[in-house]
């Protein structure tokens, strides 16, 4: 019968096979998209940063340029190329100094533009100068000009950017699935299996016992994590020995080529993130009854951790003051940078500073939960 089945079918078992897949599914779902959408759609209505390089002795084009509003003129220093990988300009336009005599006199014109293939706001930069100089060429000259789009990002910082994205998100997953057992053993179990109050009868503080489970829960973490980026790594170079004269499959020596330093730095930036991770898994497993009830609460933990990870991999997502103290959101956009060489040390110190605090508050409730006897002994 109904009443039977309700007392045979616990409500924690409910909401995790039932509320969770039917709610948190749609929700992740329409929450990415709308997302995405708003995210895209600000990308488009922003006026690009564009630099001009040439056209001295053009100040038809030039004049024009500056006076369309579909973008923010910047002035041309340095070396183009890295501006652009680095995100600090969109596009450039390329132009001969006598561009405007060229196409007044009916003579071969070129125009070349230099964008990030793959980045967002580098593409649609890249498609409205395309498209201002499509119109030119069509309203006002008779001899065609040729127009040229040309990706200044290596291969591997393409790939990188990908990569970088998806990377995280395994870490993050190897993270949390390699410390939660332990945690949930060392706290659920225990209460469990009647050990919980042998343990409390040594004669060491409390704070040493809760650290002492911390740390076995965080090495078993950090070993998860470094065993499967050994094996990915292990993979790549493998794969790559494998391919090396597979012309179809360059993408994948892309992935291979990635910069060590940048793996190095993610790892590094991800090390607060574990501890956060292990102190959360230690307070769901000292608040749960059993190691049963501690599974069905890690469920919707999991997503609550990948969402963020999802998030910095949608494009048009960058760092910003405000994203740089979001936890989670922050270290997935700062990874992404940093596996393809991008280094903003302001940003890095910031989210790295803030990550630290956040594991600290986290560690410093999980002892706090160790000290109640309510927590440790709830039925």
């Amino acid at each position: 019968s109904l009443p039977g089945a309700r007392a045979i079918i616990p409500r924690r078992t409910i909401i995790s096979m039932i509320v969770v897949p039917v709610v948190l599914i749609p929700l992740l779902m329409f929450g990415l998209g709308a997302l995405m959408f708003k995210t895209v759609r600000k990308a488009q209505q922003e006026a690009p940063r564009v630099m001009i390089i040439g056209g001295t002795n053009s100040p038809r084009v030039l004049a024009a340029l500056h006076q369309a509003n579909d973008f923010q003129i910047v002035k041309a220093t340095g070396n183009f190329t890295n501006q652009i990988v680095e995100k600090r300009v969109n596009a450039v336009v390329k132009l001969s100094p006598d561009f405007d005599a060229a196409v007044a006199h009916d003579q071969k014109a070129g125009v070349e533009i230099y964008e990030y293939h793959g980045e967002l706001k580098s593409g649609f930069a890249a498609e409205r100068l395309n498209a201002f100089f499509q119109n030119l060429r069509n309203t006002t000259v008779r001899e065609p000009f040729t127009i040229q789009r040309q990706n200044v990002a290596p291969p591997a910082k393409v790939a990188g950017s990908l990569f970088g994205g998806m990377l995280l998100y395994i870490i993050i997953i190897m993270s949390l699935t390699g410390a939660m057992y332990p945690a949930l053993d060392l706290t659920a179990g225990e209460k469990e299996r009647g050990t919980m109050e042998t343990i409390l009868c040594c004669p060491v503080g409390r704070t040493e016992l809760v650290l002492g489970k911390f740390l076995m829960v965080l090495t078993a973490s950090i070993g998860t994590v470094v065993l499967a980026l050994l094996s990915l790594g292990a993979t790549l170079h493998l794969a790559r020995r494998v391919l090396a004269h597979s012309v179809p499959l360059q993408a994948l020596q892309n992935f291979a080529t990635i910069d060590l330093g940048g793996v190095a730095g993610m790892f590094l930036m991800l090390l607060p993130v574990t501890v956060m991770f292990s102190a959360v898994l230690l307070m769901v497993g000292l608040f749960s009854k059993s190691f049963r009830e501690g599974q069905s609460y890690t469920g919707p933990l999991l997503f609550v951790a990948i969402i963020p990870a999802i998030v910095g991999m949608l494009p048009g997502m960058d760092l910003s003051a405000v994203r740089a103290v979001v936890p989670l959101l922050n270290v997935s956009l700062i990874c992404k940078e940093m596996i393809t060489g991008i280094w903003h040390w302001n940003y890095i110190l910031l989210i790295f500073g803030s990550t630290c605090l956040y594991a600290a508050v986290a560690l410093a409730v999980a002892v706090w939960m160790f000290h109640r006897e309510e927590v440790l002994f709830r039925s």
